[in-house]
């Protein structure tokens, strides 16, 4: 089957009872047995450690991204978490990218640096830079492309390359693009993170992430902490992030076409200093983007003239872009990576790896693209 198909097939059978064509939302706790001889028979026993609904979504996840198996969490951060607590033990060594969602940042350098964890975060768009990062005790590479919020992009293949000489699982976060865009398993990776609250969902409907595994083993050592530390997805999100699923590629491509046209504008604004969208030829690592992806996604910044007051102010003119932290969704969102999404990052961090005070990201939407433009000409004039 091809994606499309899949996106709308994939874990999904008609309910055996009722022949509902919807996969039912499973809302229950436990699950009776047969017998005691029979515990298990129908492969389910309680939900946090599986559920009908939430397998379904994990299989049809699974099946886009190429995968041995997927876990579906409660939140894009908890499936983050499952990965470091699934690959680390105290007194080994992280190589993350330095431009990371703030959520992750967080996490590393506030909560797993306690339980000994040591971690480097390096740009990972030259991945000569990994290599020379790599220590004795150097157990997981993270590597987030296009990155939240500058775009930044790494090469998967060349890291996984160096990744698998060294014996150590690569994992990407490929939330911005989805599998519809870009294919890290293909490219070489071991792992793959999403917020599921983005694109998968792409209504702001949900909160949730899922893990997908290359391999069976690492599906086990995923599932294990998912199981153990109870932070599975519920039936009610799963269910509704299946059903955003089914139009995946059709919301993408319609997002990523206007997307290409808000960045067009913006660039040839007088108001506008700099911006960022793989899809623009002045984009850095516009080769790179047309290599290792069939898109360029949905999301970009930019910066006004006059700095952060500037930008704030922008934000406040703005009428039909949303101001608020989400992405991806069929809404088009605007937000100040410096106040709101990256707020946990110490402001020197920040500048070093490009997260300016005045920077604007945008996730653009599924309006009329000249509607979007209007909106943001509006806003530039009077700012």
């Amino acid at each position: 089957m091809r994606f499309r198909t899949k996106q709308i097939h994939a874990g999904v059978t008609p309910d055996p009872t009722t022949g509902a064509i919807l996969t039912p939302i499973h809302q229950s706790t436990t699950f009776v047995q047969p017998s005691v001889d029979e515990y298990m028979a129908t492969g389910y026993s309680y939900s946090r450690s599986g559920n009908p609904t939430v397998r379904a979504l994990e299989v049809k996840v699974a099946t886009l991204e190429g995968g041995a198996d997927a876990a579906a969490f409660g939140t894009g951060m908890a499936a983050t978490n499952a990965v470091m607590m699934a690959m680390l033990n105290a007194g080994d060594h992280v190589v993350f990218s330095d431009v990371v969602y703030g959520g992750t940042y967080r996490l590393a350098t506030q909560i797993y640096s306690r339980f000994d964890v040591e971690y480097d975060f390096v740009d990972t768009s030259d991945a000569a830079n990994v290599a020379a990062a790599i220590r004795d005790n150097t157990k997981l590479i993270f590597t987030e492309t296009p990155a939240n919020p500058t775009l930044k992009l790494t090469d998967i293949a060349a890291v996984s390359e160096i990744a698998k000489s060294h014996g150590i699982p690569h994992c990407v976060d490929n939330t911005f693009l989805t599998p519809y865009y870009q294919r890290p398993f293909e490219l070489g990776a071991d792992l793959i993170v999403h917020s599921t609250t983005k694109y998968f969902d792409g209504h702001n409907a949900t909160v949730g992430g899922a893990v997908i595994s290359r391999t069976p083993e690492l599906h086990e050592r995923i599932k294990f902490v998912q199981n153990s530390t109870g932070t599975t997805m519920s039936p009610q999100v799963a269910w509704l992030t299946m059903q955003g699923t089914k139009t995946l590629s059709e919301r993408l491509d319609r997002q990523s076409d206007n997307a290409m046209q808000v960045a067009r504008f913006l660039e040839g604004h007088p108001k506008v200093l700099q911006v960022a969208y793989p899809g623009l030829e002045s984009f850095p690592q516009h080769e790179l983007a047309k290599k290792q992806a069939s898109g360029f996604g949905a999301m970009g910044w930019f910066e006004v003239q006059g700095g952060v007051e500037a930008g704030k102010k922008l934000m406040g003119l703005v009428e039909l872009w949303t101001l608020a932290e989400n992405l991806g969704s069929v809404e088009s969102l605007i937000t100040h990576p410096v106040t709101m999404t990256h707020a946990a990052i110490e402001p020197a961090e920040r500048l070093k790896v490009g997260i300016t005070d005045g920077l604007v990201r945008i996730s653009v939407g599924m309006e009329d693209a000249e509607d979007l433009i209007e909106d943001l000409q509006q806003a530039l004039d009077r700012v």
